[in-house]
C-alpha cells in the first residue's frame, strides 16, 4: 500500500470515528444503553453492576499492559545484551536465588490482587443488595421480572397492579432498515435494526429488580451489556440475578448463546421510566392482558388444595 493511500485510509477512519460520537451524542437522549459507531471498549455503565465491572475491567488491562511492557523490554535487552556476537564465551550460569523466588513470588502477589476484587464483584453480582432501612419503612420491596426464553422470543411475567400475574411476548421490531423506517413512524420514535422489539420491557427507575431467568426449550442467555447483565435460561432450572437502573432511557442487549436458526434475532430492550409512568404503564399493561391483545395474557396461578382434599382424592 502506498503512503498516500495509507494515509487516505487513515483519514477517512479518523473522519468516520467522529461522525460516530457525533451521532452517538446525537441519539444519546433516544437511547443510552446500546452499541455505538466506531465504538471501542464496553458500552458506558448504567448500572452499579457494570460500573463495577467496568472498574475491576480496567484494573486487569493495566495490569496485563504492565505485564507485556515488562516482558516486551526484558526480551529487547536480553537479546541485545546476550547475544552470540556480544558473548563468545556463554555464562556458565544455570541458576539465581534471588531471581527464582522473584518469579514466584511476584506471580502469586499479582493473582491475589486480582482475586480479591474478582471474588467481590462475584458475590455482588450474584447477590442483590438489601434494601435499606429508609426503603424498607417507604414500604419498598424487591421487583421480580421473570424471564423466560423461546426460540426465538423472549416472554416476560409481571405482577399484576392488584394481585395477580401477566405475562407478554417480546420479538424482534424490525429485521431490515425498510422495515425499521416504516415501523418508526408507526411508533413514533426512530427504532434501531436488530435491537428493538414489539413489546419492551418496562422497569421503573431506581428500583433494585431481582430477573429470574429459565427456559421452554434449548439454553438462551439474557444479556445487557450496559447493565453488567448476563444470565444463561437453561430448560427445568431458575437462574436468578439483579439489575438497577438510576437513569430513565433505553438498553438494549441480546441472547448470547447459541440456540439455534434465528439466534441473530432476539433481542432485549428495556424502557427505564419514572415511578409515576412505571405505574400508568402497569395499569394499561394489565387491561391488555385482560383482554388478551396478541402476546399478552393473565397467568393462571395453579388452584391451592388442602392436604384433606388431597387425601381424599387419593382415596
Amino acid at each position: 500500500m502506498s503512503l498516500a493511500k495509507a494515509i487516505a485510509t487513515g483519514a477517512v477512519l479518523l473522519l468516520g470515528s467522529l461522525l460516530g460520537s457525533a451521532f452517538a451524542g446525537v441519539s444519546a437522549a433516544l437511547a443510552t444503553g446500546k452499541p455505538e459507531p466506531w465504538q471501542i471498549g464496553l458500552q458506558k455503565p448504567s448500572t452499579p453492576l457494570m460500573e463495577r465491572v467496568t472498574d475491576f475491567h480496567t484494573l486487569v488491562l493495566i495490569i496485563i499492559t504492565l505485564i507485556t511492557l515488562l516482558v516486551t523490554v526484558l526480551m529487547i535487552w536480553v537479546m541485545i545484551r546476550y547475544r552470540a556476537k556480544r558473548n563468545p564465551n556463554p555464562s556458565s550460569v544455570t541458576h539465581n536465588t534471588l531471581v527464582e523466588v522473584v518469579w514466584t513470588v511476584v506471580p502469586v502477589l499479582i493473582l491475589v490482587i486480582i482475586a480479591v476484587p474478582s471474588f467481590r464483584l462475584l458475590y455482588y453480582s450474584d447477590k442483590a443488595p438489601p434494601l435499606s432501612e429508609a426503603a424498607k419503612k417507604a414500604g419498598e420491596k424487591y421487583f421480580y421480572l421473570k424471564v423466560t426464553g423461546h426460540q426465538w422470543y423472549w416472554s416476560y411475567v409481571y405482577d399484576g397492579p392488584q394481585g395477580g400475574r401477566f405475562r407478554f411476548e417480546s420479538r424482534i421490531a424490525c429485521r431490515t432498515k425498510a422495515d425499521c423506517d416504516k415501523a418508526s413512524k408507526e411508533v413514533g420514535r426512530p427504532l434501531i435494526r436488530l435491537l428493538d422489539t414489539d413489546n419492551a420491557v418496562v422497569l421503573p427507575a431506581g428500583a433494585t429488580v431481582r430477573v429470574q431467568v429459565t427456559s421452554a426449550d434449548v439454553i438462551h442467555s439474557w444479556a445487557m451489556p450496559s447493565g453488567g447483565a448476563k444470565v444463561d435460561a437453561v430448560p427445568g432450572r431458575l437462574n436468578e440475578m439483579w439489575v438497577r437502573f438510576d437513569k430513565p432511557g433505553w438498553y438494549y442487549g441480546q441472547c448470547s448463546e447459541l440456540c439455534g436458526a434465528d439466534h441473530a434475532f432476539m433481542p432485549i430492550s428495556v424502557q427505564v421510566v419514572s415511578k409515576a409512568d412505571y405505574q400508568k404503564w402497569l395499569a394499561a399493561a394489565w387491561q391488555k392482558a385482560k383482554k388478551e391483545d396478541v402476546g399478552w395474557s393473565i397467568v393462571e396461578e395453579p388452584k391451592k388444595t388442602s392436604m384433606l382434599e388431597t387425601k381424599t382424592t387419593k382415596r
